[in-house]
């Protein structure tokens, strides 16, 4: 199964975000998840200071190729996980994803705690199931990859 991981990175630490995706990564693929995710290919820029939202002008990075290439991660997976849990100011790029996700029949699952800056009917509409930790998240998603005849 294809997961695509989703979390804010603009306004945060390339160092920051590499590590949140590395971590997560290894979680899911441990559980048998192909992971996808929006910094594959991208490490000439893990060291910089913070994200910004535009304006890159690597060729991996340019404003066209982030959202072709996301989206493209988004219709190939079979689950999209954004993860919001930490959102500090909205993220346009997150909501992108979910509505993706959703209009596409992905198994959309969102980790965000009730009074978030995202809270919108849209955002609860176009999520499956809503989890207020990532902790939370990823124990339902490894009991999606058990094999077992017996329902847990």
């Amino acid at each position: 199964m294809k997961i695509y991981l989703a979390r804010p990175i603009s306004g945060h630490k390339g160092e920051d975000v590499f590590k949140y995706y590395e971590y997560l990564k290894s979680e899911l693929e441990y559980n048998g998840y192909e992971v996808l995710c929006p910094m594959s290919g991208k490490g000439e820029i893990r060291t910089d200071v913070e994200y910004k939202p535009t304006g890159y002008t690597l060729p991996v990075a340019t404003d066209k190729a982030i959202k072709s290439r996301d989206q493209w991660m988004v219709i190939q997976s079979d689950i999209v996980l954004l993860d919001l849990s930490e959102a500090t100011e909205k993220s346009i790029g997150c909501m992108m994803e979910l509505a993706w996700g959703d209009l596409l029949n992905k198994h959309t699952i969102l980790v965000m705690k009730k009074n978030n800056i995202h809270s919108h009917a849209f955002v609860y509409e176009c999520s499956d199931i809503v989890f207020e930790t990532l902790n939370d998240a990823v124990e339902y998603l490894s009991k999606l990859t058990k094999k077992s005849n017996l329902i847990q």
